[in-house]
């Protein structure tokens, strides 16, 4: 016994398929944009520096004193001499009164008060540098600064968006199909 046989013819379907790309344009517009900056305050105070030189001692070296000072020195060196003259006046009479004793005080007191005293002049001429006294202070500045935010004004802008959407358009190029056929043995 032989068995009919079927026979299949098939025509695949086609589809054609036309896209229109989607479009995308932005586009943001720069901002508006103000900026100040004020100024800073500032303050600014100097103490001034301050020199001070003293060269007294060094003008009493050569012998350039001030009145008071030489009016004081005087009376010191009389107050001395006074005292030095009540001392030997006292000396001179101690021995006066020890005559007896065989000595001469009256000879040996007049050769004492003849003699020349060497008297020192004070003659100088370059005193040290050491006698001038120099003081100095220096200045000081002082600044102060306040300073000041600066004030920004800012008007933002939306952003531009141009859309337009694709577009996919699909066309049957071919249909489907399928024969089937039936074929018997031949007896």
């Amino acid at each position: 016994m032989e068995i009919p046989k079927l026979i299949m013819h098939s025509v695949q379907a086609k589809i054609g398929l036309t896209t229109t790309p989607a479009s995308l344009k932005m586009e943001q517009p720069q901002a508006d944009l103000e900026i100040k900056q004020p100024q800073a305050d500032m303050e600014m105070s100097v103490t001034p520096g301050k020199l001070t030189i003293d060269q007294t001692q060094a003008w009493e070296e050569l012998d350039r004193k001030h009145i008071f000072k030489r009016i004081e020195e005087a009376s010191q060196k009389g107050r001395q001499d006074v005292m030095d003259g009540i001392a030997r006046t006292a000396e001179e009479g101690a021995e006066l009164m020890r005559i007896e004793n065989g000595a001469n005080p009256i000879a040996s007191q007049a050769k004492r008060n003849a003699a020349l005293h060497k008297i020192q002049l004070g003659e100088n001429y370059a005193p040290s540098f050491s006698r001038v006294k120099v003081q100095y202070t220096p200045s000081q500045l002082e600044i102060n600064v306040t300073p000041h935010k600066p004030v920004i004004q800012a008007e933002p802008h939306k952003p531009v968006v141009e859309y337009m959407p694709g577009d996919v358009k699909v066309d049957m190029l071919q249909y489907p199909d399928l024969k089937i056929e039936v074929e018997y043995p031949k007896e």
